[in-house]
């Protein structure tokens, strides 16, 4: 452990430094793809603290469909294969990763193995990744990836960020350089899988309850006609842009939300697209997937076109989440981090709670906070 307080030179310490060069990698485990990315950042200290003055990706993993095993389990073994051949194919061993994130997103969240998935990666991603896991955070991590914030800094605009996964979509409000709000639905490319076939090999709740309101009865293991998908899609892409036009949101829409709705109703001077559909989106994928990629983006091209609002390429489309999570999750401090004994660490598995509780106030209360908690 002691070797980890060397952050760019052995022996030294980090007080000592007034750059320091880390290695992070991040990890997006979702409903439809799985993928790494490596990165360096540079951070330079300004007062007590150390900000990010340079991101450089070191490499990127290939895309992996995520494996299941059935229905609801996802193959862990197989994930474990799948990182390890990462780690080889860029050439960089465990030991030399300092930080990093594994996010846990969609559909997959739900899936019954998901702690497995996450006790797996916490101890084999390296020793300072960190395990996390929810809508509000993909859907930030997907802003910050997409370039989305960073470019909301530059114009003084406000962005909004759409990513359309395979389970479903992060919508991000995005402001002087900041994420304002986020909010996700599930609506995604892969809420319905077929094979060659035409059998349904895969189907969330959601995209059941899609199909039924298109007139469309589907199950696992039944035939369904492709070509009969199209109103399903209309309706689903129906739903997710009643969000991103930050109109009034119907009760329909309302029950597919997982997370509250946005508030925001200001201008919007751009939208960004990212996620797996993003690629169909911007033409940057003519691949075929047995799910509704395809015919999601092309309702999503019609409806943006619609909205009035500027459509702009994301520096990140399919790998948005897993750069945010490799390159926006770490914060150092050069006078206040202290650990003793430092054996103690690392800690895994550890769970967090967020207590809903005002701290701006001129005093805190104690037993309000102690109630919070």
């Amino acid at each position: 452990m002691t070797e980890r307080l060397a952050f760019t030179n052995a022996g030294r310490h980090i007080v000592e430094e007034d750059e320091i060069k880390l290695t992070s990698v991040g990890v997006d485990i979702g409903s439809s793809t799985s993928h790494l990315v490596f990165s360096r950042l540079e951070m330079r200290q300004e007062g007590t603290r150390y900000v990010v003055v340079r991101r450089e990706i070191l490499n990127e993993s290939e895309i992996l469909l995520t494996p299941y095993v059935d229905e609801f389990t996802i193959d862990v073994k197989a994930l474990g294969e799948f990182i390890n051949r990462q780690y080889e194919r860029a050439g960089i061993q465990r030991k030399e990763v300092d930080t990093g994130a594994l996010i846990l997103t969609g559909v997959a969240v739900r899936r019954r193995n998901a702690r497995a998935i996450g006790e797996l990666f916490a101890s084999e991603a390296g020793r300072f990744v960190a395990v996390s896991a929810g809508d509000a955070l993909e859907t930030t991590m997907a802003a910050h990836g997409s370039g989305a914030v960073a470019d909301s800094a530059k114009s003084g605009g406000v962005l909004i960020n759409v990513d359309v996964g395979g389970g479903t979509s992060k919508i991000a409000v995005c402001a002087a350089g900041r994420v304002r709000e986020v909010t996700a639905i599930d609506v995604g490319a892969r809420l319905i899988v077929l094979d060659r076939d035409g059998l349904v090999t895969r189907l969330e709740e959601a995209g059941r309850l899609f199909a039924k309101a298109a007139g469309l009865d589907v199950a696992v293991g039944r035939r369904v006609d492709p070509a009969r998908l199209g109103p399903m899609v209309s309706l689903m892409a129906d739903r997710l842009f009643e969000v991103v036009s930050l109109n009034h949101i119907t009760e329909q829409t309302t029950g597919f939300l997982r997370l509250p709705p946005l508030s925001y109703r200001g201008r919007v001077d751009a939208i960004t697209f990212s996620g797996g559909v993003s690629e169909f989106i911007y033409g940057r994928d003519g691949g075929d997937f047995g799910d509704l990629g395809r015919l999601l983006a092309e309702e999503v091209k019609t409806r943006a076109q619609k909205l009035g609002i500027p459509v702009k390429e994301p520096a990140a489309g399919i790998r948005a989440t897993v750069i945010g999570a490799s390159q926006y999750t770490i914060q150092v401090s050069g006078s206040t981090i202290f650990v003793e004994p430092v054996e103690a660490v690392p800690v895994r598995n550890v769970p967090v709670v967020v207590p809903e509780f005002p701290f701006n106030g001129d005093e805190i209360d104690q037993r309000a906070v102690k109630a919070a908690v």
